[in-house]
């Protein structure tokens, strides 16, 4: 494992945002796209990106506090505004209001809030941030044999996870953190087995990926919910993705030029926002949920949505996470 740094996934980091919140506008504007409905498949690249830069330079000391001034600061604020002032999140219930300030809202019955659906993902992602540690104190000094065993083993886990016939209705088990092992992993061996050159033709799979798993006969698209089979299907193609567009963005000079560079820099911030801002873009425009013109909402919550996420990270998310790096520092005078 390395801790060289890598400007290039800095930029992934942002097509990754943009991506997610592409496959959000083709949805409420009622696109027909395969691709683009399968862009929701950049939650597998933002898995796989957080579990490789931290799993190739694991720094026990301090781990968890660097984490929660990263993320808990500005999605706090996210969570607060958009619960004080969206309409769509209104009428949230008062235990799933709760459970959303505490990442908890993915294991309430109907518990995801207006304005806040995509923050399932962080609710994943925090959980892998809790389990990373116990990995690490479990296999992380041991020889690289043991640690590439023990991460096959979680990606199987979850496999077999994704397959359990679990009950429609109520608490989703199909969102649990568990179902998203092989995302993780995927990041996990690319840590282990570091490449040095790929190609940046791993476009083309990923998006013939994305096309396949758009297909009706593959699984549901949008919010139905898929039979174990489908379900595995789409994190089995959703690893897929996230190793292809990994390996696509290895070498890419374009991802490390510096507007792509500012774009990841703000990308956590533009994650947050962009589903509360698209949440007031159609009623600004006056347009109805499902009704098209998906270039014009698209360029309006992209502009906005970026504005947004550049207060955010100037005024929360950089200062918050400076803080963190000054306490942990700190702790170890």
């Amino acid at each position: 494992m390395s801790s060289s740094y890598l400007p290039q996934l800095e930029g992934l980091r942002g097509v990754a945002a943009l991506g997610v919140l592409l496959t959000h506008t083709a949805f409420q504007t009622g696109t027909q796209s395969a691709v683009l409905a399968r862009f929701d498949y950049f939650v597998a690249v933002f898995f796989a990106l957080s579990a490789f830069l931290l799993w190739r330079d694991f720094r026990p000391q301090g781990y968890l506090r660097r984490r929660f001034w990263r993320i808990v600061p500005a999605y706090w604020v996210c969570v607060g505004l958009t619960f004080a002032l969206l309409f769509d999140a209104f009428r949230t219930p008062p235990q799933a209001i709760l459970a959303t300030f505490f990442f908890g809202q993915i294991y309430l019955p109907n518990g995801l809030a207006g304005g806040l659906t995509h923050m399932w993902s962080l609710c994943v992602e925090v959980a892998f941030y809790l389990g990373l540690p116990v990995l690490f104190w479990a296999v992380g000094k041991r020889e690289k044999k043991v640690r590439v065993g023990a991460i096959v083993a979680l990606m199987m886990f979850g496999f077999a996870w994704t397959l359990m016939p679990w009950p429609e209705g109520g608490v989703n088990f199909q969102i649990f953190p568990f179902s998203y092992l092989p995302w993780f992993g995927v990041g996990l061996l690319l840590a282990e087995y570091e490449p040095k050159r790929a190609s940046v033709w791993f476009w083309v799979p990923a998006l013939v990926v994305a096309w396949i798993a758009g297909q009706m006969w593959f699984g549901p698209l949008g919010l139905d919910h898929p039979s174990p089979l489908q379900f595995f299907r789409k994190i089995l193609f959703g690893a897929l993705f996230g190793l292809f567009v990994m390996l696509a963005a290895w070498n890419s000079k374009l991802l490390r030029t510096e507007p792509l560079q500012r774009l990841g820099r703000i990308s956590y911030s533009l994650f947050l926002w962009h589903l509360p801002v698209l949440s007031i873009v159609l009623p600004m425009l006056g347009i109805k949920p499902f009704s098209g013109h998906f270039v014009l909402v698209s360029a309006v919550t992209i502009v906005m949505s970026i504005a947004v996420a550049d207060l955010s990270y100037r005024y929360v998310e950089s200062k918050f996470s400076a803080r963190g790096r000054r306490k942990v520092a700190a702790s170890r005078l």
